[in-house]
């Protein structure tokens, strides 16, 4: 399969959809996930367009995978977590959704479930208080 430039993370890259930002660099964009599965849920895209893992390449792997690294540490800080899980999935069978590499960066705590990944966006205001700390955290 091909790349989609008019999937939400390109139209999100080029301006076209508002997101709440935590982290950008010349090669990478962070930003809170509108459906989270945790409070801090964030993800991490490439600039370049790939679809996902299989098509990206090799040589964008290593800013993106610092990226992810450098945002980790400061959700886990921001919201005191206990660990971080993340999650990146390629092509339908595997649960990708939309078709634009992204890595999930999702804050863990002993005994918190995850919540669904719904459909239904959460309120605006919590996930600008949720990118703010993340920000912050990435600042200190």
């Amino acid at each position: 399969m091909s790349y989609d430039s008019n999937n939400i993370f390109a139209k999100i890259l080029r301006g076209e959809i508002p997101s709440h930002k935590v982290y950008e660099d010349d090669n990478t964009l962070a930003f809170m996930d509108v459906m989270p599965q945790a409070d801090g849920h964030t993800l991490v895209i490439p600039k370049a367009p790939s679809r996902n893992l299989l098509d990206a390449d090799p040589a964008a792997l290593g800013a993106l995978m610092a990226s992810v690294q450098k945002v980790a540490h400061a959700v886990r800080k921001a919201f005191d977590a206990e660990g971080i899980l993340i999650q990146q999935f390629n092509e339908p069978a595997a649960g990708q959704t939309v078709f634009h590499l992204h890595f999930h960066v999702l804050p863990r705590s002993t005994g918190v479930p995850l919540r669904a990944h719904s459909g239904k966006m959460a309120d605006h205001a919590l996930l600008a208080d949720h990118a703010a700390r993340v920000r912050a955290a990435l600042e200190a």
